[in-house]
């Protein structure tokens, strides 16, 4: 719950902090979404949506499992799943035990895809965030990263909690 009342703003070393995160996450995000579409004509959400469903027991996932593991909504899934289908990369198929439900499942062309852009995605992460931190940084970045994750997921589920009841 964010505090009502007088702001706590924050310091100067904060402040460079804070700054120095979202430009570091802009610009990752920008640079592998740019590597990615040179290397592998693929988006960074496309390689991810493959990534998910090759992981997946049989290559499939319902699409809320798979909206909640991309942290996309519903919709975009739908809309990204539609013109990866187009591509040939995904198919849905019903869900047998709820009509209403349905799996994105990844098509051989779709696997094929992933596995020609996954070494040059990999040497992409390397080179613009394993290998620019020294492997205690990179531990403590990964650590750091969960601890924010966990308060925001149980942040979510508690306000997902307190729209139901």
């Amino acid at each position: 719950m964010i505090r009502v009342g007088e702001p706590r703003w924050l310091t100067q070393d904060e402040q460079r902090s804070w700054r120095a995160w979202l430009t570091a996450a802009f610009l990752l995000d920008e640079r592998l979404e740019h590597d990615m579409r040179r290397e592998n004509d693929l988006s960074m959400p496309e390689y991810e949506v493959l990534v998910r469903l090759s992981e997946a027991p049989e290559r499939r996932l319902r699409m809320t499992a798979l909206a909640n593991q991309t942290l996309f909504s519903k919709s975009r899934l739908s809309h990204q799943i539609t013109r990866m289908e187009a591509a040939g990369l995904v198919e849905r198929q019903q869900c047998d035990d709820d009509r209403r439900g349905s799996f994105a499942v990844l098509t051989d062309a779709g696997w094929a895809r992933l596995v020609a852009a996954a070494p040059s995605h990999v040497e992409s992460v390397r080179s613009h965030l394993v290998d620019v931190l020294d492997p205690a940084q990179f531990s403590q970045l990964g650590t750091l990263c969960a601890t924010v994750v966990a308060h925001l997921t149980s942040e979510t589920e508690a306000t997902a909690n307190d729209d139901v009841s």
